[in-house]
C-alpha cells in the first residue's frame, strides 16, 4: 500500500437545536444519530452542548450533573453499541466543581465504552460588535490537556468551538498523530457569518487533517441564536458537506489517504523553526 492510499469510510455531522432540558435533547440527538447510521455513517459527531443550552447560569449548573450521574452517558454508550458506530458527543456539560461545569466531549467506541474525554480549553469571553457579551469562564472550568482518540481510521484530535481560533492547539494535535479533527460548536450568528468557514478551512489546511464540525443551529431559549452550517472539510481545505441552517444530518465519504497526500504536497508540519519572540511594540511616541 502506498503512503497516500488510505481507508474509505463514511462520517456524519449531526446538526441540532438544543433546548434547556436534558431529556428532550438526548432524545433528539439519538434520533439524528440513528438517521446518520441509516445513511451509512460509521463515525458520527454531534454539536457542542448536545444535551443542553440553558442561558440561566444557576439553572445550567443545576441541570449539569457529575459525569457518573449524567443520563446521556448510558444512553449514548448504548446507542453506539447497538448501532456499532464510533460516536463523538461534541460536548455534554458536566459538573466539575461546586460552582462550575466542564464543557466535556466524549468519544464512544462500537462497544459503547468511553475511549476519550476532552474538556474545552479556550473560554469564549468576548464582547461582540453587535452588543452580545459572553463570559464562558464565569461558569466553565477550562481544560488543561489536549486529547487524541485512536480510531480504526487514524488519530482523531478533539477540540470544541472557540478552540478553532487557536491554531497552535490543532497543530499540536496533528504533530502528535491526529489526521482528523473535531470542531463541534454553538457558534454565534455574527461570528459564524464572518469567520466559521474561514477558520475551519484554515485549521484543516494548516494541519493536513479532516475536520468534522457539527454545529448548533437556529434560535434557542431566551433568543440565543446559533449559526448552523455543520461542516466536513478535507485536508486540502475543500468543503465536502455543509448542513446549511436546518436541523438534520450531513454525511460524506472520507478517504484517509487524502491526509498523507496533502502533507506530502505541503509538508508544513515538519518545517517548524525556533525563533526569538519579539519585544513588546512601542507606540509612535516611543512609550
Amino acid at each position: 500500500m502506498s503512503a497516500n492510499q488510505g481507508i474509505v469510510f463514511r462520517a456524519a455531522c449531526v446538526q441540532m437545536n438544543s433546548g434547556r432540558d436534558v431529556a428532550p435533547n438526548i432524545a433528539a440527538a439519538s434520533d439524528l444519530i440513528r438517521a446518520a447510521h441509516a445513511q451509512g455513517a460509521q463515525l458520527v459527531v454531534t454539536p457542542e452542548n448536545t444535551t443542553i443550552i440553558e442561558p440561566d447560569k444557576k439553572a445550567a449548573l443545576a441541570k449539569s450533573p457529575h459525569e457518573a450521574e449524567h443520563p446521556g452517558l448510558a444512553v449514548f454508550g448504548d446507542l453506539a453499541r447497538d448501532l456499532g458506530i464510533w460516536l463523538v458527543i461534541g460536548s455534554m456539560p458536566v459538573r466539575a466543581e461546586e460552582s462550575r461545569i466542564a464543557n466535556r466531549q466524549f468519544v464512544f467506541d462500537p462497544t459503547g465504552a468511553v475511549v476519550a474525554r476532552y474538556d474545552k480549553i479556550h473560554m469564549f469571553d468576548v464582547d461582540l460588535p453587535t452588543g452580545e457579551s459572553h463570559r464562558e469562564s464565569a461558569q466553565v472550568r477550562p481544560g488543561r490537556e489536549a486529547v487524541i482518540a485512536a480510531t480504526p481510521w487514524g488519530g482523531l484530535g478533539l477540540t470544541i468551538c472557540y478552540d478553532v481560533r487557536f491554531a497552535y492547539l490543532h497543530r499540536a494535535l496533528a504533530q502528535a498523530g491526529a489526521t482528523m479533527l473535531t470542531g463541534p460548536a454553538a457558534f454565534t450568528v455574527p461570528t459564524g457569518e464572518a469567520h466559521w468557514h474561514v477558520l475551519l478551512r484554515a485549521r484543516a489546511i494548516e494541519t493536513g487533517c479532516f475536520m468534522f464540525a457539527a454545529a448548533q443551529t437556529g434560535t434557542h431559549a431566551e433568543g440565543r441564536a446559533t449559526y448552523g452550517h455543520s461542516l466536513i472539510i478535507d485536508p486540502w481545505g475543500q468543503v465536502l458537506a455543509d448542513a446549511g441552517w436546518d436541523v438534520g444530518v450531513v454525511t460524506c465519504e472520507i478517504d484517509t489517504g487524502l491526509a498523507a497526500k496533502a502533507r506530502h504536497a505541503v509538508p508544513a508540519l515538519t518545517h517548524d523553526r525556533s525563533f526569538a519572540k519579539p519585544q513588546a511594540a512601542l507606540s509612535a511616541a516611543g512609550e
